[in-house]
């Protein structure tokens, strides 16, 4: 499976006991994706996307412990009817946050096999799938701000707890007739990725994070950024690995006339972007504060439009 075509062919919500979400059916507010030709997704709790045929990949989140696996076909036929691909998130943790390992501990239990079911049997409810699927495991390494605990680890063990998770999915599936998953390598960009790229033989695609927050851009980086200005240096390093590119988590935060800009620019904004395959919108509040004290921003379209005496601080 090429993951261009996956994602040019086009071909969270129901919030389960297991901690499993996915799209809520009669959502109050009805969205469009932004205009352009570049292809979307959305990652979609509210299912405030279900009726727009503009977008093709639908995205799905969930922690690999506490969760309802048989749920996940119920994503899959919601995809299959609205003719999306599927992109699944899979983080090595429970979603019950006083639960939760310690880095030590995930490292120690993925070396040491203890986790190697948990991968494997989502992997195998993800073969049942009729979408195109891409796996994207553990994303966000190079981050230091403590929100995961998989993050900033030594990147040799990065890369090996990486690898093990793709060559368990993959043996898990390799028997079964038509699947071909696409595997995803997700930093968010910054200057320390290259230290844990796992190597094209485990990566098919780079996902990178690209977020907007005007308040926090004016009044910590001096001036407001826009979608290309955040892209460019996450893109160019990107690039170095010669792998297809999507914008995996987007999201942006301002008064209209910023919100305008970046709504008008992430599909149509596109030269010196020939690697940029897709990119796939947050609709969801943030669940981890942001730095400098700025809180947890609504990314949910249309809650991310502020008064401008909110938006801007001067």
């Amino acid at each position: 499976m090429i993951i261009l075509k996956t994602y040019a062919s086009g071909c969270r919500g129901l919030i389960w006991a297991a901690a499993l979400s996915l799209p809520l059916m009669g959502a109050s507010a009805v969205l469009a994706a932004p205009p352009g030709s570049l292809p979307f997704g959305v990652y979609d709790p509210e299912g405030r996307f279900e009726n727009d045929n503009d977008v093709q990949i639908e995205h799905l989140f969930l922690p690999w412990e506490d969760v309802f696996l048989a749920s996940l076909l119920e994503a899959d036929a919601y995809a299959v009817k609205r003719g999306r691909s599927v992109l699944v998130t899979i983080e090595p943790w429970t979603w019950t946050r006083g639960e939760r390992n310690t880095p030590e501990t995930l490292i120690a239990g993925i070396a040491n096999g203890e986790y190697d079911t948990n991968m494997q049997q989502i992997c195998e409810v993800l073969s049942q799938f009729e979408s195109p699927v891409t796996i994207r495991w553990a994303q966000e390494m190079e981050d230091k701000s403590g929100q995961f605990i998989w993050a900033d680890w030594d990147p040799e063990t990065y890369i090996q707890s990486y690898k093990r998770m793709v060559d368990v999915c993959r043996v898990a599936t390799d028997k079964v007739e038509n699947v071909d998953f696409d595997y995803m390598w997700s930093p968010l960009g910054y200057e320390r990725l290259f230290e844990f790229f796992p190597g094209k033989d485990h990566v098919d695609v780079i996902g990178l994070s690209v977020f907007g927050l005007q308040a926090w851009e004016r009044e910590i980086l001096g001036e407001e950024q826009t979608f290309r200005d955040i892209l460019t240096p996450r893109y160019e390093r990107a690039l170095e690995f010669g792998l297809p590119i999507v914008v995996a988590e987007l999201g942006f935060v301002g008064d209209a006339g910023y919100v305008a800009n970046w709504q008008n620019n992430v599909r149509q904004d596109l030269d010196g972007f020939p690697e940029l395959q897709a990119v796939v919108y947050y609709n969801q509040q943030e669940v981890y504060p942001w730095p400098d004290g700025y809180g947890m921003p609504d990314w949910r379209i249309p809650n991310n439009i502020l008064p401008v005496d909110t938006a801007r601080s001067d």
